[in-house]
């Protein structure tokens, strides 16, 4: 009986154990979180300059100034409002993932749950903003036969163009967003394992 005692496992020891074993984690975060806010900082300006007044013809040999802007179509405010949260909301989580990995144990659990579930909540909102400002976008293009929508990028070149880089910047933020979400996942599980 006092051999089998002297074989069980060692119980663990009561010691902090940091919960990163290597910072590479915290930097890719940081650096996913700085990569957010400069393209949605980019899509924002993009989108908020674009604007173009083109003489259009109303009459046979009558030409009227004609302007498209953004705020025409609430898809563009709408899309403009989201990237503005996604952009406020990088520079919060940088600044905490940054504090995090000037620290020697970098995140908490619980830091990270909320990063995960906030970072999922601003992927559907921008990648809606993005779906809603690309539906107007496709319109604007290609214009709509069955309901009588003419297509408008024929005359506003530089409009359409500056709304369509807004919304490759868009994209570009989308997928940032998932991969932070990915990223805080794997480091919770890998932290759940560790327990």
């Amino acid at each position: 009986m006092a051999s089998s005692d002297a074989q069980e496992a060692p119980l663990k020891s009561s010691t902090y154990e940091p919960e990163y074993k290597s910072s590479f984690g915290l930097v890719v975060d940081v650096a996913l979180r700085v990569l957010l806010f400069a393209t949605a900082l980019a899509a924002i300006i993009v989108m908020v300059t674009s604007e173009q007044t083109k003489m259009i013809p109303v009459a046979p040999g009558k030409l009227m100034p004609r302007t498209a802007k953004f705020n025409h179509s609430p898809a563009f405010i709408y899309f403009v409002a989201a990237l503005s949260v996604a952009g406020l909301y990088s520079i919060i989580t940088g600044a905490l993932s940054a504090l995090a990995l000037l620290k020697s144990h970098g995140h908490s659990t619980k830091l990270q749950a909320h990063f995960v579930m906030f970072d999922a909540l601003l992927l559907g909102i921008v990648a809606a903003a993005t779906g809603a400002a690309g539906g107007v976008a496709y319109i604007g293009l290609k214009g709509n036969s069955h309901s009588n929508w003419n297509k408008i990028c024929h005359i506003y070149g530089s409009y359409c163009f500056h709304f369509s880089a807004s919304l490759i910047l868009s994209l570009i933020s989308s997928i940032t967003l998932l991969l932070l979400v990915w990223l805080s996942v794997y480091v919770l599980s890998k932290k759940v394992a560790r327990r």
